[in-house]
C-alpha cells in the first residue's frame, strides 16, 4: 500500500512490523490522512500472518506533537459529528496484535493519545508527555482524560490535562505511563527488542492475552475474571499450547507457528 504521511516495514525484523509517523516539519501532527492511513496500515499488518507485533514510531524530535490545528480550527460541531475522525482511533484500539510505541522528543495531545492507544511505550530520555488541550481552549477528545486516568492516577492526570502541564520520561515512567526509559540513541532498539521477545512467543496466546489484559477496564473484577477463564480454555485448543508444554518437559525452547 502507498501512504503519504506513514512509512511501512512490515518485515523490519522477523515477525516484527514498523510503522513510522512521517510529518517531519510538522512535528508528525495528527492530521485525517495520517490518521485514515494509520488506520489502513494496522489492520493490513493485523491480517498480515507473519507479523507477530507492531512498533508504532516518530523521529528523535518528536513521536507526536499533537493533533493538526490548522485543519481543526475552523471546524464546527456538526463538521466533527460527520467527519467521525474517533472511529478512527477506534479502529486502532482493536487492533489484535500487541503495538509498542517508541517514543523520543513530544509526545503531546493526540500525540500522547495514539500512544497511550498502544499497548506499551518505550521512551526516550527527551520524550516529553502532555495533553496541552487546554490551552487551545479545549480539552483531549481522543482518550486522553481516560486513558491517562486510568495509567497515572486521578491526581496526576487532573493537574496535566488542567494546566497542560508536560511530563518528563522520567517522571512518566515512575507514574505507571511508560515501561521503560533508555538513552534517546536506542529507543527504537529496546521497543525492536521487547518486539522480539513478544514475537517469540505463541501468537494466538499472545492475542488471547492481550484481549485479556484490556478487557480489565471495561468490566467488573468477576467479569474479567470470567473472560479470562473462557480465553484459556480457548488456548487449548492451539497446536502452539501443545508445543509448548511439550517443549518445556523437553527442556528446549519451542516453537510456536501460530495455530
Amino acid at each position: 500500500m502507498e501512504f503519504q504521511f506513514i512509512i511501512v516495514e512490515p518485515d523490519f525484523q522477523p515477525h516484527i512490523a514498523l510503522v513510522r509517523l512521517y510529518r517531519p516539519k510538522e512535528l508528525n501532527a495528527l492530521n485525517l490522512q495520517l490518521m485514515l492511513e494509520l488506520k489502513q496500515a494496522l489492520s493490513a499488518l493485523d491480517e498480515n500472518e507473519s507479523v507477530r507485533c507492531i512498533i508504532i514510531t516518530g523521529n528523535e524530535q518528536a513521536f507526536a506533537a499533537g493533533a493538526d490545528i490548522k485543519q481543526m480550527e475552523s471546524r464546527t460541531p456538526v463538521d466533527l459529528l460527520k467527519i467521525d475522525q474517533f472511529e478512527t482511533w477506534d479502529q486502532i484500539r482493536k487492533t489484535k496484535k500487541p503495538i509498542i510505541a517508541a517514543v523520543s522528543g513530544f509526545c503531546l495531545g493526540g500525540g500522547c493519545e495514539l500512544a497511550m492507544t498502544c499497548d506499551m511505550i518505550i521512551a526516550s530520555e527527551s520524550a516529553k508527555f502532555g495533553q496541552p488541550e487546554i490551552k487551545l481552549g479545549i480539552m483531549p477528545g481522543a482518550g486522553g482524560t481516560q486513558r491517562l486516568t486510568r495509567a497515572v492516577g486521578k491526581a496526576l492526570a487532573m493537574e496535566m490535562v488542567l494546566t497542560g502541564r508536560f511530563l518528563s520520561a522520567e517522571g512518566a515512567q515512575k507514574a505507571g505511563l511508560v515501561n521503560k526509559v533508555v538513552p534517546d540513541e536506542v529507543y527504537l532498539d529496546e521497543a525492536v527488542k521487547l518486539a522480539g521477545e513478544i514475537a517469540l512467543m505463541s501468537p494466538i496466546a499472545v492475542r488471547l492475552a492481550k484481549e485479556s489484559v484490556l478487557k480489565t477496564y471495561e468490566c467488573s473484577l468477576q467479569e474479567g475474571l470470567h473472560f479470562e477463564r473462557k480465553n484459556f480454555y480457548l488456548c487449548f485448543a492451539s497446536e502452539d499450547q501443545k508445543e509448548g508444554m511439550k517443549a518445556f518437559v523437553e527442556k528446549r525452547k519451542p516453537d510456536f507457528k501460530g495455530y
